[in-house]
């Protein structure tokens, strides 16, 4: 069963999110093809559910997020849970590391990387690599390279933005790359 084709569109609402709509045919049919890419796009695009001992970003809230369907997703029907934990950056300061905290980037290469391993796990993709760099002071970019087998199937490039009006926020996610995007 394939996925249908989600495309960015560019116009964002608000300052965390971003708009993914269906890709039309030229006859008004759904596109199926680039299912990796779409699945991909969902795992880094939504929430997961926070761990227990997670620091959430609003220290006034216990709000862990994550999908109501992952409850019994595994025993259901084989799944994982869905999403990244990129959302609990949202408020969080760019760091470089220290005793108490792990250093932003490598965060952003844990989260993303969490977010891919299921498709590694159950042989959907060969293998991945995430590479985080800060590009300036308040942003954040990531480089997502999926493999099937040898062949690069997806190379995306996943930007996490820090807003200086509000202070540490977080603008979640713009995705560009290898991908036919219209």
């Amino acid at each position: 069963m394939t996925d249908v084709r989600l495309v960015q569109s560019g116009v964002f609402p608000y300052q965390w999110e971003v708009s993914v709509d269906w890709f039309l045919l030229n006859d008004g049919t759904l596109d199926s093809t680039q299912d990796l890419a779409t699945a991909v796009i969902v795992a880094l695009g939504t929430d997961r559910l926070a761990d227990a001992g997670d620091t959430l970003p609003d220290p006034d809230s216990s709000d862990r997020r994550g999908w109501w369907g992952d409850m019994d997703a595994a025993a259901v029907w084989n799944g994982w849970p869905i999403g990244s934990r990129l959302w609990l950056l949202r408020r969080a300061k760019i760091l470089t590391g220290g005793a108490s905290q792990p250093p932003t980037l490598k965060l952003v290469e844990d989260y993303i990387a969490e977010a891919i391993q299921p498709f590694i796990d159950r042989f959907i993709a060969s293998r991945f690599e995430v590479v985080a760099e800060r590009v300036d002071t308040q942003r954040i970019q990531a480089l997502i390279r999926i493999y099937r087998g040898p062949e690069l199937a997806i190379d995306l490039r996943y930007q996490v933005l820090w807003d200086d009006i509000t202070p540490q926020g977080l603008q979640l996610p713009y995705l560009s790359g290898n991908l036919p995007f219209p």
